[in-house]
């Protein structure tokens, strides 16, 4: 499929992109080869083939929630640099 030069300057109004003419040429270039070779790809016959979403299964590798420990209010305050009553002091954004 072969992009034109207006089809560029279309979509890079859409996103707001400046482009030169060297620029606008060298896009239409591009995106004609990638749309090209698109359309060898939908030559494929992918019917027997199941819907994907990850080419490789990937295991949850999160770790398991447990209750454990937590910080005390002095250990999680001891570094704090301003503090007051117990929490962190912050400054006042309005």
């Amino acid at each position: 499929m072969k992009i034109s030069i207006n089809d560029v300057e279309h979509v890079a109004d859409l996103a707001r992109l400046h482009l030169d003419e060297k620029e606008k040429e060298q896009l239409a270039g591009q995106l004609s080869s990638v749309l090209d070779y698109i359309d060898m790809l939908n030559e494929l016959d992918t019917k027997d083939v199941p819907p994907t979403t990850l080419a490789v299964f990937i295991d949850n590798v999160f770790r398991s929630d447990e209750v454990g420990q937590s910080l005390t209010n002095e250990v999680a305050l001891a570094n704090a640099p301003d503090k007051k009553d117990g929490f962190f002091r912050v400054p006042t954004i309005i």
